[in-house]
């Protein structure tokens, strides 16, 4: 488990990292809370010692914990990074727990390190093209889907001005199948990423981009027409010198330079392929990632948009059913580029990076399916690509973000 530290627990000030320096770990102490008179909002108070830490609070009642959904109303220094200090939260209570005291309640603040985050963070695009390094997009973390305002994930603001991304842990599997170009290989992947809940849409591009390329116009639909170069590398479309793998930097003004200057965090890119699949199957080991066996199209309807179902259009992100790790339309929609450079086959071990250099007929990698695609295309194995320059109808992508 990640260290974190809650109001109950943490001994150590200071723990001894692996260059043998040391700091201080975050601790929190001094929780108190208080509901205002003739009001049902409540105060907590608590101070935070050490390093800057990610906080996040619930509330427990006769040693219970609510449900994340009944604590989502809240303001001050809560559910961000928060620098050392006495600190303060507001907990709207009568908006979230209508009709029920508060008393018994208590208040848990926890402290989660910076570099091992809580389950769920959103990007606040809501500042558009005006964000910069010094007025940036502000970034929320939740220990839960459930613990986001305004009603939770169904809300269209998380298609829209937010961006919601779902942290999943490292691990081993097996990538590919027979019908692939060769049997499977395993992997295993050392490092927590961050995934997209939902394909990158049509309003989140415009909000970091200023453009609209997609066809089908649809601000709660993927964004389309999209290449690589200009999510990854350079909006005029073109190449950056070194670029993946030789280089994990984006260039400055494409997407995720972008993203990267306006958050003030690293890591945001596009998948590896590994990463993606790993992502899409969620520990499933079947055609499509719904842990069914077999191949029916009636299981594939429930999961993506094909042509099968589609009307031969793109949809509005996440109407279907998500996997087991809560990610939509991983299965059709729109195909998603992958980092990798193409090759045959995959490439297994130890974290891959696909090939060094253009290997397929120039391709990188794209993983999916679209709208118009067959029902095998859009299995969790199948494979494609694209030359990075591509802007076609139905191809999009999700953001990723690795942790250290």
């Amino acid at each position: 488990m990640k260290a974190r530290a809650t109001v109950a627990a943490l001994a150590a000030a200071a723990i001894l990292g692996a260059a043998g320096t040391t700091w201080a770990m975050p601790s929190v102490s001094g929780v108190s809370m208080t509901q205002r008179d003739n009001s049902r909002t409540v105060d907590i108070g608590y101070t935070l010692a050490g390093e800057a830490a990610i906080v996040t609070l619930s509330i427990e009642t006769n040693g219970v914990a609510l449900p994340d959904s009944a604590v989502t109303t809240l303001s001050g220094d809560v559910c961000k990074v928060v620098e050392p200090g006495t600190r303060s939260i507001a907990w709207n209570a009568g908006a979230d727990w209508p009709e029920n005291v508060t008393e018994n309640a208590k208040a848990r603040v926890t402290a989660w390190q910076t570099n091992a985050p809580p389950q769920i963070m959103v990007i606040d695009l809501s500042k558009g093209t005006a964000a910069t390094a010094l007025n940036p997009y502000p970034v929320h973390y939740y220990t839960s889907l459930d613990a986001l305002p305004g009603g939770g994930v169904s809300n269209a603001v998380y298609k829209t001005d937010g961006l919601v991304m779902r942290k999943i842990s490292s691990g081993n599997f097996a990538m590919g199948d027979e019908a692939t170009a060769g049997a499977s290989v395993m992997v295993s992947l050392t490092h927590d990423f961050y995934a997209g809940i939902y394909e990158v849409t049509q309003k989140q591009w415009y909000k970091v981009m200023g453009t609209d390329p997609s066809d089908i116009k649809n601000p709660m639909g993927p964004v389309e027409k999209v290449s690589y170069y200009q999510i990854q590398e350079n909006p005029s479309n073109t190449a950056i010198t070194p670029n993946w793998p030789q280089s994990d930097v984006p260039g400055g003004t494409s997407f995720m330079g972008l993203l990267r200057t306006r958050t003030g965090l690293a890591g945001f890119a596009l998948p590896t392929e590994a990463q993606w699949e790993y992502a899409c199957r969620a520990g499933m080991t079947t055609y499509y990632n719904d842990g069914i066996s077999g191949a029916s199209t009636n299981q594939l309807n429930n999961l993506g948009w094909w042509s099968g179902n589609s009307g031969a259009t793109l949809h509005t992100v996440g109407q279907l059913t998500p996997n087991a790790w809560g990610l939509y339309d991983m299965h059709g929609n729109t195909w998603e580029w992958c980092l990798d450079w193409r090759e045959d086959p995959p490439e297994g071990g130890t974290d891959p990076d696909g090939a060094d250099a253009a290997v397929v007929a120039g391709q990188r990698v794209r993983r999916g399916a679209w709208y118009g695609d067959s029902a095998a295309a859009c299995r969790s194995a199948y494979r494609s690509g694209k030359t990075p320059n591509t802007m076609d109808a139905g191809l999009g992508f999700r953001l990723f973000r690795t942790l250290p």
